[in-house]
């Protein structure tokens, strides 16, 4: 991912100006990851070292999503529609 993608990324997701870390946002960086490594693996089907690690970053995708549902519903509702995930 190139640092202009994940800035704007950043900046479209952010609570305000400084904020990198929020779970909105690590989430709408991992989503964007998983989507290319999902173009990839559509073209490089035994690449099982990226597959492996696909499968890391949904299922840290899935726990980032599940402490903001547990913590606020009304924001997660919100960052899956934005998103576009199916929960």
């Amino acid at each position: 991912m190139e640092k202009q993608q994940k800035t704007q990324i950043m900046s479209e997701f952010a609570h305000h100006e400084k904020d990198t870390g929020s779970t909105e946002v690590q989430v709408a960086v991992l989503t964007t990851r998983i989507h290319q490594l999902t173009d990839h693996m559509a073209d490089n089907r035994h690449d099982y070292h990226t597959k492996r690690g696909l499968l890391r970053l949904v299922g840290r995708r899935r726990r980032l999503l599940s402490y903001l549902r547990n913590e606020d519903a009304d924001r997660y509702q919100k960052l899956i529609a934005k998103l576009g995930l199916r929960k």
